[in-house]
């Protein structure tokens, strides 16, 4: 652990009691307040933090623009509930190119899939067993539709929201589970959304570092790292 981090684990510990945080648990910063107004530290558990990089599946988040106004794309579980396009990353493809083609088997969608993810979140499953880990690491990649056909995966009901409709329906579906974190994900696909129109129109060239995936030319390639996976 960094030293820097280390004695901050130390002093508040030392100087509030409230907060006995162990081996496993990260300082993070003292800006946040509490009750009066005085400080009070952060922990994240390292747990949580080891999940973030990892990766147990991927998410598609996509979006359209639509007279100015940014829209994203949500399908809906077998449960009924709205999500992001997600699955298993997969062997032998990289995680957008496994992103891709879960927008398309989902919700149809043909676009461009940012290579490099945007964010990460860890989702948290519902009733889940023994057998089955309870929390999944998601990394989240953007993907612009560019037209849209009836999905592969039957009953998944893809539907454009505003962004304040996608972060409500996310929160209000996953209440017990990753809902808050869900809803995040959201407000950092907005940022990024507009910091590469704003570079876009001041460049007037392709912003760098968003290599993107075409995913109708994806479509022949994955089929056959599929079937040489499963032959």
């Amino acid at each position: 652990m960094n030293a820097r981090f280390t004695s901050g684990v130390r002093d508040t510990a030392k100087s509030n009691t409230q907060f006995r945080p162990d081996r496993n648990s990260l300082f993070v910063d003292q800006t946040s307040r509490v009750g009066s107004g005085s400080r009070s530290a952060r922990f994240v558990r390292l747990a949580h933090l080891r999940r973030l990089r990892e990766c147990d599946q991927v998410a598609a988040v996509c979006y359209r623009v639509r007279e100015g106004a940014i829209e994203f794309l949500l399908v809906q579980t077998r449960g009924g509930r709205w999500t992001f396009p997600k699955g298993s990353a997969e062997p032998g493809l990289t995680h957008a190119q496994a992103a891709a083609l879960e927008a398309f088997e989902e919700a149809g969608v043909h676009g461009r899939m940012e290579e490099a993810p945007f964010t990460r979140f860890v989702y948290r499953k519902r009733g889940a067993v023994r057998s089955d880990p309870a929390e999944l690491a998601v990394s989240a990649h953007l993907c612009e539709v560019l037209r849209l056909e009836a999905p592969e995966e039957a009953n998944r009901n893809p539907t454009w929201f505003c962004a304040e409709d996608a972060k409500r329906s996310l929160r209000e579906d996953h209440r017990a589970g990753s809902g808050a974190d869900m809803a995040r994900v959201v407000d950092r696909a907005l940022r990024r959304i507009r910091r590469l129109q704003n570079e876009t129109r001041a460049m007037s060239i392709p912003p760098r570092g968003a290599r993107v995936i075409e995913i109708d030319a994806l479509r022949e390639t994955a089929r056959g790292v599929r079937a040489s996976e499963t032959g």
